[in-house]
């Protein structure tokens, strides 16, 4: 007997695939935020120089690896001072995220909070270990049994960013409570929109945040989406130095290392930004070619200030939405999948091609919505 959880919700998305495949000049599919550019190849040529990795790495990473680290986020993020020990590596964000609720004790009784329009593993890293969830941006109404708080700032799937205020009271009510909190932070050097257009967007570690104590406060990356290192299975954590040698603690029962060849290829892609740079303007050009299709065919663009992803309604239920995008070919996610707040809102990413993005554009335009 296994455990039972949810069906995964890209599953439902199957036969609108497939009707979107239908259309005579092919799908665009704007559905999942999967990188569609090469890596870079300073990072595949660390990975390439590193493959003689015939020993056992360590599950709390290399010391050049977690130093790499520290400097990156006091270069790119303004969190100085942390430490190797405040730092680990891991196998993506994603197992992270879904595994962070068990190795915190948390079980039933307790509460993990998340955002109300929230990425869905979040709730099942909760649902894993028998914990309630609730689904709240308002500290004042997270219970006093809360054990684990989730943010995340820049939102997937709303883009939605968090100003220091903002994250300062979450911090703030998080430890009235004695509870972790967790920045998903994956798309920080993606924004758009001022006054963090060009910059990357507040850190849940900020001193102006934590009051320059990271006691309780995690923050999770990953490199996925800035150095298009999907494949690589390439995250972080920093922040609680208790809370991160705890979690090194049980990563070492379990085996969850980061491999030798990966912590090579993010020391080295965590030391350029150039690469970076390059990536998030070919994103933006992608993202302003759909923004306008959609404004010109009669949707609503919410939020969105930052991330990979156009959050948008028509004021249609979403499966409605999906149902008309898919008979132009286009393939994106109901916002239902991201909880009732989004029952009528569409989530398109901006990774697909230049040619792929241009060709939703020119069909979104000749199909109006309004």
């Amino acid at each position: 007997m296994t455990l039972s959880l949810p069906d995964f919700p890209w599953d439902a998305l199957v036969p609108f695939a497939k009707r979107a495949r239908a259309h005579p000049d092919g799908i665009v599919d704007l559905s999942v935020g999967s990188p569609v550019d090469p890596t870079p190849a300073l990072i595949r040529d660390a990975l390439s120089a590193a493959t003689d990795a015939h020993s056992y790495p360590q599950v709390i990473g290399s010391v050049p690896l977690r130093e790499a680290i520290a400097h990156w986020f006091d270069r790119r993020r303004g969190v100085a001072g942390l430490t190797v020990d405040q730092v680990m590596p891991t196998i993506g964000s994603k197992e992270l995220v879904a595994g962070l609720p068990l190795w915190l004790g948390i079980g039933a009784g307790d509460v993990v909070v998340v955002p109300r329009t929230a990425y869905p593993t979040y709730a099942i890293g909760a649902a894993l270990v028998g914990a309630t969830v609730v689904a709240s941006d308002d500290p004042a109404e997270w219970p006093e049994n809360t054990r684990l708080v989730w943010v995340n700032s820049p939102g997937n799937p709303d883009g939605r960013v968090l100003g220091v205020d903002e994250l300062r009271a979450a911090v703030d009510r998080a430890r009235e409570l004695g509870a972790v909190i967790a920045g998903d932070e994956c798309y920080a050097e993606l924004a758009w929109d001022a006054p963090w257009a060009g910059s990357p967007t507040p850190s849940i570690l900020d001193p102006a945040v934590t009051g320059g104590d990271t006691s309780g406060v995690l923050a999770v990356y990953s490199l996925s989406k800035q150095s298009n290192l999907a494949g690589y299975r390439a995250g972080f954590i920093a922040g609680c130095r208790d809370t991160v040698s705890g979690l090194v603690a049980i990563r070492k029962h379990l085996g969850l290392i980061t491999p030798d060849p990966v912590q090579a290829a993010m020391l080295v892609a965590l030391g350029d930004d150039e690469h970076v740079t390059q990536q998030r303007d070919r994103y933006r050009a992608r993202r302003t070619v759909l923004h306008d299709a959609l404004l010109a065919a009669g949707f609503r663009i919410d939020h969105s200030e930052a991330g990979l992803y156009l959050w948008v309604t028509r004021g249609d239920d979403s499966w409605s939405t999906i149902t008309a995008l898919a008979d132009l070919g286009i393939l994106a996610a109901p916002g239902s999948f991201y909880g009732p707040a989004g029952e009528r809102h569409v989530r398109l990413a901006v990774t697909a091609t230049d040619e792929r993005v241009g060709e939703a554009a020119k069909r979104l335009r000749a199909a109006s919505f309004a």
